[in-house]
């Protein structure tokens, strides 16, 4: 029998300096958090056009601001960093959002201004207030690209996982805009078809397909080979605000302002299962101003058994993959992002306050069965699946129909 995983426990919870020629009572929300691949860097929209670049793991100082540490005994691995320290970048406009990739090294012979010859590094992109995309190479601090082309706020990245150096960028002038940073910067294609305010953009990890939240009630699905669209996704009565795809591709989720986070078969755009966020009234004391259904963010875990979701009701929850109801949540206020650390036992939250914070999450042992069926779904579809001479109950496993 599994064992119900502990709440979360705050490590620590970063605030941003008071900067002298801001206004500090406007422009300061943390809108996007963001992991390296590799976990090494973490990088925070902390409001007023400034990002902050922070090594990973934190130091013991950052993290035993936080009492409530020490009494679960969370532990932090160590990390060689070497000589890496915390970067602050000034993009000139507020930040929206954020995205890592890794920079191939340069081979003997190529003149490649980005990383030096041999060195492969790390490049960070962040969506502007006035449509700029900004690209900047992470340990330097330089500004590698602006890209230029979207009307209004660039609001989401997503950098193709593969390291094709495609990035595609979600905008409040209702398009998707793919750009191929290893063409300097070219625009690749303009996506069109939503109506309102794009929220979101995840490409899956296999790099075929590309999801897209607006503010209306269904999410798109396009081909990351064809730049066409695949299927709407209706079912939400309210704003889809955010999407991601499982780790194996199989799975996609979508959260709204209905409460709900909808689990589909992206394949077959199919229903799944539907998480509602029904209020603990036990837990938190609402005042009338806040609105329970507004769902601000969903994210898978690294391997897959987890998802966090964080709304305006002041708490972040952590579902099980094969549950409807929570099996964990911990208090906050005001929060509007989140995103799991890439080797998984942390959760980073942002908040309207500008604020960061950071998480214990569950650490689980993937099973033999799920390791198989990750494995499996990594490179079949839910069509060559239900293709294969296997029985009836062991295509419902991996098609993720057993719940």
């Amino acid at each position: 029998l599994s064992r119900r995983p502990e709440e979360p426990v705050l490590l620590a919870e970063l605030k941003p300096g008071r900067p002298q020629r801001y206004d500090w009572k406007s422009s300061c929300e943390t809108w996007s958090v963001a992991f390296s691949p590799e976990g090494a860097w973490f990088a925070w929209s902390q409001g007023h056009c400034v990002v902050k670049l922070i090594p990973w793991p934190l130091d013991e100082a950052e993290l035993c601001k936080t009492s409530e540490r020490k009494s679960r005994g969370s532990k932090v691995e160590a990390r060689s960093r070497g000589v890496a320290k915390e970067k602050t970048l000034e993009c000139g406009q507020i930040v929206w959002g954020l995205a890592f990739s890794s920079w191939p090294a340069a081979e003997a012979g190529q003149t490649d201004p980005t990383c030096a010859v041999g060195l492969p590094c790390l490049i960070l992109a962040t969506g502007l207030n006035d449509g700029q995309i900004k690209v900047w190479e992470v340990q330097t601090g330089h500004l590698l690209f602006s890209l230029l082309g979207h009307q209004d706020v660039v609001r989401d990245l997503s950098f193709a996982p593969n390291g094709s150096l495609i990035l595609v960028s979600a905008s409040r002038d209702k398009t998707l805009r793919i750009w191929d940073l290893s063409r300097d910067g070219r625009q690749v294609q303009v996506l069109s078809g939503h109506v309102q305010w794009v929220y979101c953009c995840s490409i899956s990890p296999d790099c075929s397909m590309l999801c897209s939240a607006a503010g209306e009630k269904s999410a798109l699905l396009w081909s990351m080979r064809s730049y066409t669209l695949i299927r709407r996704l209706e079912g939400h009565q309210s704003s889809v605000v955010s999407c991601d795809f499982s780790p194996d591709s199989a799975l996609l989720v979508t959260a709204s302002y209905d409460a709900c986070v909808i689990m589909w078969d992206p394949y077959t755009g199919e229903q799944l299962r539907t998480l509602r966020h029904v209020p603990l009234h036990s837990a938190v004391d609402y005042s009338s101003e806040v609105h329970t259904s507004s769902l601000r963010s969903v994210c898978f875990s690294p391997e897959g058994l987890y998802l966090a979701t964080v709304a305006d009701d002041r708490l972040l929850r952590i579902w099980a993959l094969e549950l409807r109801s929570p099996v964990a949540f911990a208090p906050m206020t005001n929060g509007l992002c989140c995103m799991y650390f890439p080797h998984g036992g942390f959760i980073a939250t942002g908040t309207r306050d500008g604020h960061v914070q950071f998480w214990t999450a569950p650490r689980v042992l993937s099973s033999l069965k799920h390791l198989c069926r990750k494995a499996l779904r990594t490179f079949l579809t839910t069509y060559q699946v239900l293709a294969l001479p296997i029985p009836r109950k062991l295509k419902e496993f991996l098609t993720y129909r057993t719940f």
